[in-house]
């Protein structure tokens, strides 16, 4: 952990330092049997990716708000990440009327609708795939997102102590995330290459925090997953042991 960091783009530039190689963010939709792992390298590039899109495809800028439409899913945490990066305001779960951009998932695409300025849709299947036909009202992220640069600069320096997350009625800076996160990466016990398992929904501080940012902060790694009602108690331990898994939050 590094205590000057102050924003989650700030932990996500130390543990790239500290060794890119090693897995941040391991995914599991046991709906559909997907798998997905990234190292932090990887998991950099797309959120890299992803803050381009946001400053230049979709013209955000710092204090804006993006209402994030989705589920505890790998995609998330790169979006979650990506505002930071940018300096608008990840409004998890937020209304999109009051919105100035949206990402949706395939279930609230009609609630998105809503918002007034730029929609992006993730269709969340698996390997990133792109809707058939993208939906009506919005670009598809994964037609958008592969030709975007792979080094993200900002335009304007991040203020650490603007707003920075916004969930279940919570808004944090982006410094009081970061030290929430390092406090909540002691209270777990995350060392450095731990393992937490979490299937906690990504719609309140605790399942965030637990889904990616504690990991982050502690240079640890997170097993995601979703849908882990439909995994009987063995299978769970198999995964448990195949993953290397230190703690769960389930």
């Amino acid at each position: 952990m590094n205590a000057s960091d102050r924003t989650p783009a700030d932990l996500l530039r130390s543990a790239l330092a500290a060794d890119p190689a090693r897995p941040l963010v391991t995914y599991y939709d046991d709906a559909t049997g997907e798998r997905v792992e990234l190292s932090v390298a990887t998991f950099s590039n797309w959120v890299a990716k992803t803050a381009n899109l946001l400053q230049d495809g979709l013209s955000a800028e710092p204090g804006e708000r993006v209402a994030l439409l989705l589920p505890a899913h790998w995609q998330t945490a790169v979006w979650l990440v990506a505002c930071s990066s940018v300096g608008v305001v990840a409004d998890v779960g937020g209304d999109p009327a009051a919105a100035d951009h949206v990402v949706a998932g395939p279930d609230r695409l009609d609630e998105g609708l809503a918002c007034r300025g730029e929609r992006l849709a993730l269709s969340l299947a698996p390997l990133g795939r792109r809707f058939p036909t993208p939906p009506a009202g919005y670009d598809d992220y994964a037609v958008e997102v592969p030709t975007q640069g792979d080094v993200f600069a900002a335009y304007a320096p991040v203020d650490p102590d603007a707003p920075a997350l916004s969930v279940g009625g919570t808004e944090l800076t982006g410094a009081e995330l970061a030290d929430r996160a390092r406090a909540d990466a002691r209270r777990l016990d995350l060392a450095s290459g731990a393992r937490l398992l979490s299937a906690l929904p990504y719609d309140t501080w605790e399942g965030l925090s637990a889904g990616l940012y504690a990991p982050l902060a502690a240079g640890a790694s997170v097993v995601l997953c979703r849908n882990l009602d439909q995994l009987s108690p063995e299978d769970l331990q198999k995964r448990v042991e195949s993953e290397r898994v230190t703690s769960t939050l389930v």
